[in-house]
């Protein structure tokens, strides 16, 4: 193992940056932990390609973006303690169930942040204190007043509005009731370890603790989601990987329900668009029209799931589970 240590910039407030922090304890990757704020801006700036958290600084300098990519290229430098299921099939539905947690999930973590005061009151008070450790008060109100008033109008990056806010919400509220259900009598997503799917959601939904409305939704019916997610802050093995007989009962619904009937379709639309260069589109969910502004970087995402599966052998049973929960043909569709 390299013993020198890598250097994650990022925030308790970002969900990729809980989400690798997780991965790197897991993994037991040397490491330090480093909240981006105003005092190490400079430094950080310094590093920085894109304005985006987390950004992992490695040995000799390396720098590193983008959590999923990070990653991959940890898991092959560090390939203990695997965090895929040995079953292609199954490792397969863990990265889709990854894509999935970072392309829409993140919808409705960031839609409940800054749709209601609440919300957006308490979580510009938490960032600017986060930003600002050591500042007086009265700047951090400051920060707060600012951050609020930057952030409510990029609701719209992930396509929340009147017109979205119910599919966002009750796509939210019925993924941690599947969630809920999924995880009576298991500790991860796919058994006794933590997946890439693990990761994925685990930064999504932690993050949604920092939020009275979610935070209430969460603590008052799901305390098995809630141990899962303590769980998953420094999680640890606790026992082996399930067979798909197994996790089908409970892991199906979901791949179903939010996967098939909500991701995918929203995927498609938004991909299609970005072909024909359209600044918007409308995405047909359970019946319901959702439209937002196109996303480039989910299509790049889309069609890297699309390759994955057209690269695999031997994907029979996997085509079989695609099929039977909606999820095949935007994954092997050669057109939109």
């Amino acid at each position: 193992m390299d013993e020198a240590p890598y250097i994650i910039f990022g925030s308790e407030y970002s969900p990729f940056s809980v989400k690798l922090r997780s991965y790197f304890r897991y993994k037991d990757i040397p490491h330090e932990w480093r909240p981006r704020t105003l005092d190490n801006q400079e430094e950080f700036k310094a590093l920085a390609k894109l304005p985006l958290i987390p950004l992992v600084q490695g040995p000799d300098n390396e720098v590193m973006q983008d959590s999923t990519p990070i990653i991959e290229r940890m898991e092959a430098r560090f390939p203990d303690r695997p965090i895929q299921p040995p079953s292609s099939m199954l490792a397969y539905l863990s990265s889709l169930l990854e894509d999935y947690a970072d392309e829409w999930v993140n919808k409705p973590m960031f839609h409940y942040r800054w749709w209601r005061d609440e919300d957006q009151i308490a979580v510009s008070d938490g960032l600017a204190r986060a930003v600002m450790p050591n500042g007086e008060r009265a700047a951090q109100d400051a920060l707060a007043t600012q951050l609020r008033a930057r952030m409510v109008p990029r609701l719209s990056f992930v396509g929340s509005h009147e017109g979205t806010k119910d599919i966002i919400e009750a796509s939210f509220m019925e993924l941690i009731a599947l969630l809920e259900t999924h995880l009576a009598g298991r500790a991860y997503l796919f058994g006794g370890q933590p997946s890439l799917a693990d990761f994925g959601l685990f930064g999504q939904i932690y993050c949604c603790l920092q939020q009275p409305t979610t935070e209430k939704i969460l603590r008052e019916a799901h305390p098995r989601l809630i141990d899962w997610i303590d769980l998953m802050l420094s999680p640890e093995r606790k026992g082996d990987w399930e067979s798909w007989d197994m996790l089908a009962p409970t892991l199906e619904p979901v791949l179903k329900n939010q996967v098939g009937a909500i991701y995918l379709p929203w995927s498609a639309a938004n991909a299609k668009a970005v072909t024909e260069d359209a600044g918007d589109f409308t995405a047909l969910i359970k019946g319901a029209k959702f439209s937002q502004q196109t996303v480039k970087y989910s299509a790049k995402a889309l069609q890297t799931l699309k390759t994955r599966l057209a690269t695999l052998e031997e994907r029979g049973d996997l085509d079989d589970i695609l099929l039977k929960t909606g999820c095949l043909q935007p994954l092997v569709s050669e057109s939109w």
